[in-house]
């Protein structure tokens, strides 16, 4: 029996785990304001930066005590700053359950040769928070975008800890509920949850972070792109905009844009509503299908942006050959472009399910989904 590829396809097909969709009606004259060629340290320059910061603070709701940078290399380069400058001076706990908090493992233990505990959990888990002591320096990554497992509080974090904790929120910042009185130090970056343009990073530091950078000098020696303080204060020029090198205004504006969509539609709960609607498509999809399965084995712990799925059927023998199959089979339909799983995780697709997503095109991809599973077993079969 014929195998009939569904009628209805997805608007936008981009369901990339980063860089994400543009915003909703996303168009390159919405850049037209940025103020090209002009110095970054121009008034125009330095209140664009400011505005950028002050959006951020606004729509995340981050308390006015708390200090907000945009600083060079991404997530990536905002926590490696975090790690270079204040672990160090306590014990240090490192958790891990994907490649990039694994990463941040690598680097605490074999580059800055911490002595620091360290507790991993598998792909499709959590570490168990309870265990950790959080009197010690706590980095953790709160969804993983390679994984597909999430945080789904705070609640193991007590108000009353001695060590910081530093949090890489770069695929949770805007569509989940960040505690900021449990976080320290929190990371991400402008081409996640709202779309924006890759190469710059935030860094949020609470009081306690501050007080940290400025009664502790690490051991080794700090690049100039990660020094957050001059003679013993932080730097506070960092936080309004006048940043450690240059940024592209071109990238500012995007992510100005980015913000004053994200504000239009109701802020913070906007967002969070969107991404949820959106991941929610995929549950009930995955609930009446049993040949695919969440990576997330407690569903309270599945990502609502970075959603990660397993193939299931017996009859699949080579996981890794079918999902690169199926995901290229649906990229060449034009239905879903990059949503193969990351080259570090186990065989499966991870389709982005961040705000910037329209639950539509999700709802639309789930028929393509099934059409490419059963004409990839159909292949399976005649070559048996």
């Amino acid at each position: 029996m014929a195998n009939t590829a569904p009628a209805a396809r997805p608007a936008n097909p981009r369901f990339s785990s980063g860089p994400c969709a543009k915003i909703p009606g996303y168009s390159l004259d919405m850049l037209a304001d940025a103020p090209l060629g002009r110095s970054h340290r121009a008034t125009v320059g330095k209140a664009k930066l400011k505005e950028a910061i002050d959006l951020t603070r606004e729509i995340l709701g981050v308390p006015a005590d708390y200090r907000i940078g945009i600083v060079p290399g991404s997530d990536t380069g905002a926590v490696e700053m975090a790690m270079w400058t204040m672990l160090g001076a306590r014990p240090v706990e490192m958790l891990a359950w994907e490649s990039f908090g694994e990463g941040w493992v690598t680097d605490a233990v074999k580059q800055l040769k911490l002595d620091a505990k360290v507790k991993t959990a598998p792909y499709g888990q959590i570490v168990d928070l309870t265990t950790v002591d959080f009197d010690c320096d706590v980095v953790f990554t709160w969804n993983g975008t390679t994984s597909g497992v999430r945080l789904p509080n705070a609640d193991a974090i007590p108000a009353t800890r001695q060590g910081l904790t530093i949090c890489d929120a770069t695929s949770a910042a805007f569509a989940m509920d960040l505690p900021w009185d449990k976080l320290d130090v929190t990371t991400f970056s402008w081409q996640k949850v709202l779309g924006g343009e890759g190469a710059h990073g935030m860094l949020i530091l609470s009081p306690r972070a501050v007080e940290r950078l400025e009664t502790y000098t690490p051991a080794w020696p700090l690049p100039k792109v990660f020094r957050l303080t001059s003679k013993g204060k932080i730097s506070e020029g960092i936080f309004v905009g006048e940043t450690i090198n240059t940024p592209s205004m071109l990238a500012v504006e995007d992510y100005l844009v980015t913000l004053k969509w994200a504000k239009s539609i109701g802020g913070q709960p906007a967002l969070i509503s969107r991404a949820e609607a959106n991941a929610q498509v995929i549950h009930d999809f995955v609930a009446t299908h049993d040949w695919i399965a969440n990576l997330a084995e407690d569903p309270a712990t599945a990502s609502t942006t970075s959603v990660c799925l397993k193939f299931t059927d017996p009859r699949i023998t080579d996981g890794a050959a079918f999902a690169k199959a199926v995901a290229k089979r649906l990229e060449k339909e034009g239905v879903a472009l990059d949503i193969g799983a990351y080259r570090d995780a186990p065989p499966g697709l991870r389709i982005w399910c961040g705000s910037t997503v329209e639950t539509a095109d999700v709802a639309a991809l789930m028929p393509w989904l099934d059409w490419a599973f059963q004409t990839e077993i159909a292949a399976l079969r005649a070559a048996a």
